[in-house]
């Protein structure tokens, strides 16, 4: 596993308060980096503002693969502040967002090989969730989604923050009702084919 570290870049002055903390970027990839798992890494930024928090990534990733990146690809509603492109290393690096993406990810073309696919952990997720999801997405995901790895089996349902149910709804599947489609006062007719 590997943890890139530089300190975040606010988006502008009025976010300088918060950039005074000045800490590290929690990014780890996987060290293989062989794009057999669902993600290629996890990172767990500070803020959802995209413009403070993109270029440090893009920077970590560039540092560690040794390639530029070329584009990030981001889901439009959990971030805010998301500009057409970034600033990161001395370039201009574009950004896409999309509504139709996971959530839990980001992509980024990376020059002269295959795009990778990173995990974001929410800013406000507990240090101990956090780190642990950090570690499992850095350590191989094969046959493991974005939200296993942010909510792992064993944690009860209080604790994970979400409805199963809803979530599985979210992706497209329906729970049945549980009542008739027709109202109750129509009474139940039986059919018969002669």
């Amino acid at each position: 596993m590997t943890a890139l570290v530089s300190p975040p870049t606010p988006s502008n002055p009025g976010t300088a308060a918060v950039a005074t903390a000045r800490s590290a970027i929690r990014l780890r990839l996987n060290p293989v980096l062989d794009r057999r798992g669902t993600v290629d890494g996890a990172w767990w930024p500070r803020s959802s503002d995209a413009a403070a928090e993109l270029p440090d990534l893009i920077s970590a990733i560039e540092q560690r693969l040794g390639r530029a990146v070329l584009r990030v690809g981001l889901y439009h509603d959990v971030w805010d502040h998301i500009p057409r492109r970034v600033t990161a290393r001395g370039r201009q690096v574009k950004v896409g967002s999309f509504r139709s993406a996971d959530p839990h990810l980001i992509t980024l073309s990376i020059e002269g090989t295959a795009p990778i696919s990173v995990l974001v952990i929410p800013p406000g997720t507990a240090n101990d969730p956090a780190m642990a999801a950090l570690t499992s997405a850095a350590a191989g995901t094969v046959g493991v989604g974005p939200a296993d790895i942010l909510h792992p089996t064993g944690q009860d349902e209080e604790m994970r923050g979400h409805d199963s149910s809803a979530a599985w709804e979210n992706e497209g599947g329906r729970v049945a009702d549980l009542e008739p489609a027709w109202p109750a006062d129509r009474g139940l007719r039986t059919w018969f084919l002669a």
